[in-house]
């Protein structure tokens, strides 16, 4: 998948636990979990928002592109 999750790194750096965040966003722990682990197709805008609030940081610090490399011809 193109889209790389960093959420455990910024929660590492807040030194934020995913039962904190948890309860803070509101969203289930399990939930959390899967996004942390990127077992996730999608993530709400809302969810997003709430996990950005919370841990203080912008979405471009928790989701990363990287272009997959073409095989050489």
């Amino acid at each position: 998948m193109p889209i790389v999750l960093r959420l455990d790194r910024v929660m590492a750096a807040r030194k934020m636990s995913l039962n904190e965040l948890s309860e803070r966003v509101g969203v289930a722990n399990v939930n959390l979990s899967r996004l942390k682990n990127g077992h996730i197709s999608a993530i709400r805008f809302s969810t997003l928002e709430a996990i950005c609030d919370v841990l203080d940081c912008q979405p471009g610090d928790i989701l990363e592109f990287q272009r997959a490399e073409k095989p050489e011809e």
